[in-house]
């Protein structure tokens, strides 16, 4: 058992505050946008060029004017602005984003983050992580625990190229949330009815306890 992508997004996206800007990466970020909580106004923003955005529209509703930095179809909330890319990161390098959440190959202990290219394989996807993550006040991630041949994505140290340095704050995964905290990662939250021994096999770094370890306590969706 673990989590769907859209149960990872359900979780993170309790953890907004209220008033909050926003910005989703590529993936399994982008359904954060669907699972705002109730009475929380957020406001989520894309690289390309616009505040404000909602959910997907439902298939074959979409407008292709209005996509976000994944060339995803979205819609538009009340009081939606557009602007030049350039605009765009001008809010993120002048820290006006409150959270970032990201996709990841690999995060390191002391919250390195690799999601922009796997060793020398594929094409260099260098995107506007390297600016999130630097820009945004908080980044997060989204992933899942181990990779589709097993290995651990949490890791002691990245062995893919970096997007940032020390940046992320909390983890998201199929298995757990994790918190990175002076260089360790801090389990808060694990599958119900999994051993921290068996969540620890699955990864590639100590795991600290700090307190209780609460369930995850997620719907079905």
């Amino acid at each position: 058992m673990k989590l769907s992508n859209a149960q990872m997004a359900w979780r993170a996206a309790q953890d907004i505050q209220d008033g909050a800007y926003v910005n989703l990466g590529i993936g399994a970020p982008e359904m954060v946008a669907r699972y705002s909580v109730e009475g929380r106004t957020v406001i989520y923003h894309t690289e390309n060029g616009l505040l404000n955005f909602g959910e997907a529209p439902p298939e074959g509703q979409e407008d292709w004017d209005l996509i976000n930095a994944g060339k995803r179809a979205v819609t538009l909330k009340p009081g939606a602005a557009f602007f030049h890319h350039a605009d765009s990161f001008a809010m993120v390098r002048g820290g006006h984003l409150d959270v970032a959440i990201l996709g990841a190959y690999q995060v390191a202990q002391t919250g390195d983050l690799a999601n922009w290219r796997v060793g020398s394989k594929g094409v260099p996807a260098v995107g506007g992580a390297m600016d999130l993550v630097h820009g945004a006040k908080q980044v997060c991630v989204i992933t899942e625990h181990v990779t589709k041949d097993g290995k651990p994505k949490l890791v002691e140290a990245c062995t893919f190229p970096l997007t940032g340095v020390a940046c992320v704050t909390r983890v998201y995964t199929s298995l757990a949330v994790v918190d990175v905290k002076d260089g360790r990662f801090v389990l808060r939250e694990k599958l119900p009815g999994m051993s921290v021994d068996e969540l620890q096999s699955m990864t590639g770094a100590a795991l600290t306890i700090e307190g209780t370890v609460s369930d995850l306590n997620v719907p079905e969706l």
